[in-house]
């Protein structure tokens, strides 16, 4: 379950009161059109980014990937997609975390989705696909929500990989902000190692980072 300290459904989409509530802790959900939920937020002030050695050791590992980044609703969808992330989710989180049908409509149909682009992520050398992240953007900031990709690959720290190359891509495209998602559990601190982080406590945003290790320990 996530952390979640308030709920509400919006029907003001404008990039002006998306990006305020943002800033105040909400995060969009899965669960339906205009429903977003507060929570110990993560996000990345990108004037304060820059690649660090572990950053550039991930990119290298992953320097075969290539990221393309679609609209949803998607043109090139098929069903493999939704069966990668079903595996995914499936595999990492139990199998009834998030289904094919809900996948599907997320990346399909805009008028059910809180969600705009579709991070793709192929194989240099064949484009076999590799990866997909389900995101929100708009002119001020970038959410990293809904990652998947094929768990079988042999490409190392695939995963970490794509983070970091949407947070450059964020960055190159003049976001403020990257939102990656919460912190509400100890897997989540592998998103702790980028520079310029801040984290949300229920007021206000942070940066002491080791305060908000022990919040989720």
């Amino acid at each position: 379950m996530y952390l979640s300290w308030n709920n509400k459904k919006i029907t003001d989409f404008s990039d002006a009161n998306l990006t305020s509530l943002y800033n105040e802790g909400f995060l969009f959900t899965r669960t339906g059109k205009g429903e977003v939920y507060q929570t110990r937020s993560l996000r990345i002030n990108l004037s304060k980014f820059e690649l660090n050695s572990e950053n550039r050791r991930v990119l290298k590992h992953t320097e075969n990937v290539l990221l393309e980044v679609g609209n949803i609703s998607y043109a090139n969808y098929h069903w493999g997609i939704h069966k990668l992330g079903k595996d995914f989710y499936a595999t990492k989180f139990g199998e009834k975390t998030f289904s094919a049908q809900k996948i599907k409509e997320l990346i399909t149909e805009p008028d059910e989705s809180n969600f705009n682009k579709l991070f793709v992520y192929t194989q240099k050398e064949d484009s076999k696909a590799l990866g997909y992240v389900i995101s929100f953007e708009n002119p001020n900031l970038l959410h990293y929500c809904y990652p998947f990709y094929d768990l079988n690959s042999k490409i190392k720290n695939l995963g970490l990989g794509m983070m970091t190359k949407a947070i450059v891509w964020a960055k190159e495209n003049n976001k403020k902000y990257i939102y990656l998602g919460s912190a509400s559990r100890k897997t989540d601190t592998y998103k702790l190692q980028f520079e310029g982080l801040e984290w949300f406590d229920g007021k206000k945003w942070q940066n002491d980072l080791e305060k908000l290790k022990k919040e989720i320990k």
